[in-house]
């Protein structure tokens, strides 16, 4: 557990839930599917949280997949749904540092064919993502990785201010594409993710446990809620300004 109590607050808040972050699955699937043909390598899921997009990909591709969290509450969690699934044989939990692979033992320059992250670059900022995951590609290897983008060059001040405290380094597509073009990426496709799915596999769930958690929460734990729930309103109210954006790139 963090020694952070905010952190740890947070990580708790989100435990037993289905996803740490918005997606869909229906949505994951089409752009896996749509993928072109991949060279040899392995395939990883960088900041897997509890394994929604790594259990996804074991399954649709029957291959082995190398899920990589900092969060040992999830990996174990993870490890548990795969077993439930039958997929303990297709899923390695790893737990560590994802900004830190390229040239870490096991990890060899060149040696992913399709590098997967739904929600976690931001915490290396997407350039800072690309630049440390890019190395990881084989040549015409795929990433696919969601990250937080503005949709519109002008966004409503409240969104903007909301943003630039908890992400400042949140761009927009278009700057986006420049930066993975400056990382040596061709940029195949976007997709943006539904504003509805967030409701339906993220904020709606999360939203139950924050009623849950809150008769007896923390002061911590109040103050995690209270950011979370006020997250959630942004969001409903700007919805077609901001959200995720899937980045399907190849090196």
């Amino acid at each position: 557990m963090s020694n952070d109590p905010a952190l740890a607050a947070l990580i708790a808040l989100h435990e037993g839930q289905p996803r740490e972050g918005p997606g869909d699955e229906a949505l994951s699937l089409e752009i896996l599917r749509g993928l072109p043909p991949l060279p040899h390598g392995r395939i990883a899921d960088l900041g897997c949280g509890s394994g929604a997009a790594a259990l996804m990909l074991a399954r649709e591709t029957g291959e082995c997949v190398r899920a990589v969290d900092a969060t040992p509450q999830f990996l174990a969690t993870l490890r548990e749904r795969a077993l439930v699934e039958g997929l303990g044989d297709r899923i390695e939990a790893v737990e560590a540092d994802f900004g830190a692979l390229a040239g870490a033992p096991g990890w060899p320059d060149g040696c992913l064919k399709l590098l997967w992250s739904e929600g976690a670059a931001y915490n290396l900022t997407f350039a800072g993502a690309l630049a440390a995951w890019t190395p990881l590609l084989a040549k015409d290897g795929i990433a696919v990785i969601s990250e937080m983008s503005w949709f519109t060059d002008a966004p409503p001040p409240e969104a903007k201010a909301f943003w630039d405290e908890a992400y400042p380094a949140m761009a927009s597509e278009a700057d986006n594409f420049a930066h993975a073009r400056a990382a040596g990426l061709d940029v195949l496709l976007t997709r943006r993710l539904p504003s509805q799915a967030w409701w339906d596999n993220y904020y709606g769930p999360l939203g139950a446990r924050c009623d849950a958690l809150a008769p007896t929460a923390t002061d911590a734990m109040a103050a995690v809620i209270a950011d979370t729930r006020r997250e959630m309103e942004l969001f409903r109210r700007h919805c077609d300004a901001f959200g995720y954006t899937f980045y399907v790139l190849r090196r």
